[in-house]
């Protein structure tokens, strides 16, 4: 009997791996985060599997029935939102799973930052603007954040920023980027990628806050920011292609 920690992307169940779609599909049970999975990525499921939407569920509640499966010899699909390793809330499963003996494997998924970049049409990384991302959320009610990862201290990276569960904080968020990137550093907000009801918001730290609080949204959003964020047209080319930059795969050829 195996847990199968599946990731299931953004929204969108054509964003499922081959994998996780097999998955689904073969597991007798299988438990989703339904209120961020939309039912459809777990429409495949068995027409006799115990299919069981865990958003109002404790953690106990859970490994109860993952305990039950596992009793019966029955592998489980746990299917969750994005990719599991990022905000999945997985290390205290596996901590019970491996405390009780019961083998798990992990399922990637598409991220939200990545399915955010693709509804924009734009690359993260530009060359000679911004070569890193950060991902990173604010506390508000949630977990608090580790000492030293403050948004302030990433800021003075200029990286790019992908800022998870900070919407209903973008005030603050404003307050701390602007030192560093200036209020008119481009920002995104994107609502629900991949979901029919999916929104991008682009903005400034200075225009961004008053944007979304016109479209009301509070929850379920991703902030990126940086100067990548914006229209960038004068950067240089990557080495990537550069006839002048001869790699393996591509020796230079002799005149």
């Amino acid at each position: 009997m195996t847990v199968f920690f599946i990731g299931a992307g953004p929204g969108d169940p054509e964003l499922l791996t081959k994998k996780a779609e097999r998955l689904i599909g073969e597991c007798p049970v299988c438990l989703y985060a339904g209120s961020l999975v939309p039912e459809q990525v777990v429409a495949g499921a068995p027409a006799d599997a115990l299919v069981m939407d865990t958003a109002p569920m404790t953690l106990d509640d859970t490994h109860e029935q993952i305990k039950r499966a596992h009793a019966k010899g029955q592998d489980v699909a746990r299917v969750h939102s994005g990719d599991p390793s990022l905000y999945g809330a997985i290390a205290e499963q596996i901590r019970r799973l491996r405390a009780d003996g019961i083998d798990y494997e992990i399922i990637p998924g598409v991220p939200a930052y990545a399915a955010a970049a693709a509804a924009l049409g734009q690359e993260l990384t530009i060359p000679e603007v911004a070569q890193s991302i950060v991902l990173t959320r604010v506390s508000m009610k949630s977990t608090s954040m580790p000492a030293g990862e403050t948004l302030e201290n990433f800021a003075k990276t200029g990286a790019t920023l992908a800022i998870h569960l900070g919407v209903r904080n973008l005030r603050e968020i404003e307050r701390q980027l602007a030192p560093y990137y200036g209020e008119n550093c481009p920002v995104a907000v994107v609502y629900r990628v991949g979901w029919p009801d999916q929104m991008l918001i682009r903005g400034t730290l200075s225009d961004i806050r008053e944007k979304v609080r016109v479209e009301k949204i509070t929850r379920t959003a991703l902030i990126l920011v940086g100067p990548a964020m914006g229209e960038v047209s004068d950067f240089k080319d990557s080495a990537l292609y550069d006839p002048e930059m001869p790699h393996v795969l591509r020796p230079k050829v002799k005149p």
